[in-house]
């Protein structure tokens, strides 16, 4: 198994392949280029990119590239499927508590303005207009996406597609968001390790996951001070505020990535109380981590923690 990895998308890219290395070297460059092309594409933090300019076309009808496009329509089935908490309209809530640059100049420089009192101001997302067959889509005035996540999530399914072209067995994790294809020779899954969210870098157990997707949502990894207030940047849109939940971290396995990054997300917001409420219709299983490290989900879930961990 040859390895390859990359910083983009504000996070640790990892790419894993079987094969010749002259064949997989190739399937690399051609997976990390569509990576950096589409972090240009869907980035928040830069005013060329093509999200900026379709959040500055509020009002008029903007024509959108098919990536672009793809995503969106993802986006507005997913804040259907998660009964809006998936909702990628929540830019100005995380723009207000500090959430306006990378989080690596966030880590490195701090917030540059305490928390204010401010109201909420926010358009919702199901004012949006898009006409596929005509590549168009119309933002209501004020509203502003941030398509972070879920774009994180299909950019590492679409890479995944293109280094599957050069291997038979196959994997990449962006920050967490992995599709895996095929199999690694002479083993019947792959092993995925399952963070601690209490211990940044320690392994709480090992998941034995299919060809296929998974996603893990964390409030621990993305957290900063805000003033005096601590943050992190799972933003509740019923809130507006960083989710107060009873988990940590949230593992979803899918058929696509998109949807477990969605899903991981929503039901780590959910909490205890909502999470069966929200997945009940989703074909997903999803592994929790409360407060205490404790592991929590489906019988189903559960079949795929590795039992000689």
């Amino acid at each position: 198994m040859e390895n390859f990895h990359f910083r983009a998308m504000n996070t640790d890219v990892f790419f894993a392949a079987e094969g010749s290395l002259a064949q997989l070297t190739q399937g690399f460059e051609k997976a990390k280029q569509f990576i950096d092309e589409s972090e240009r594409r869907f980035t928040r933090f830069s005013e060329y990119s093509e999200l900026s300019q379709l959040n500055r076309s509020a009002g008029t009808w903007f024509h959108a590239s098919p990536d672009l496009l793809q995503v969106i329509l993802l986006a507005e089935y997913s804040v259907k499927q998660t009964q809006g908490l998936f909702d990628p309209s929540i830019l100005p809530d995380l723009q207000r508590i500090g959430y306006d640059r990378t989080m690596d100049l966030i880590l490195a420089e701090g917030v540059f303005f305490p928390p204010t009192p401010t109201p909420r101001q926010r358009t919702p997302f199901d004012g949006i207009v898009i006409r596929p067959d005509e590549s168009l889509i119309c933002l209501p005035p004020g509203l502003l996406l941030d398509l972070g996540g879920i774009a994180k999530g299909w950019i590492a399914e679409q890479a995944a597609a293109i280094l599957a072209e050069y291997s038979p067995a196959s994997g990449v994790s962006a920050g967490g968001d992995m599709y895996l294809s095929g199999l690694p020779q002479g083993m019947d899954s792959w092993p995925v390790s399952l963070d601690d969210p209490r211990h940044p870098g320690e392994t709480l157990t090992v998941l034995n996951i299919p060809p296929g997707a998974v996603a893990t949502s964390s409030i621990t990894k993305r957290a900063w001070k805000q003033g005096e207030k601590q943050r992190h940047h799972l933003i509740d849109p019923r809130t507006g505020e960083p989710a107060e939940t009873d988990w940590l971290s949230v593992t979803v396995i899918a058929e696509h990535t998109d949807l477990c990054e969605v899903f991981a997300k929503a039901l780590l917001i959910a909490g205890s109380r909502e999470s069966q409420r929200i997945a009940q219709n989703a074909e997903i299983a999803f592994i929790a981590v409360n407060r205490d490290g404790q592991l929590v989900g489906t019988r189903k879930s559960m079949e795929y923690i590795d039992e000689q961990e």
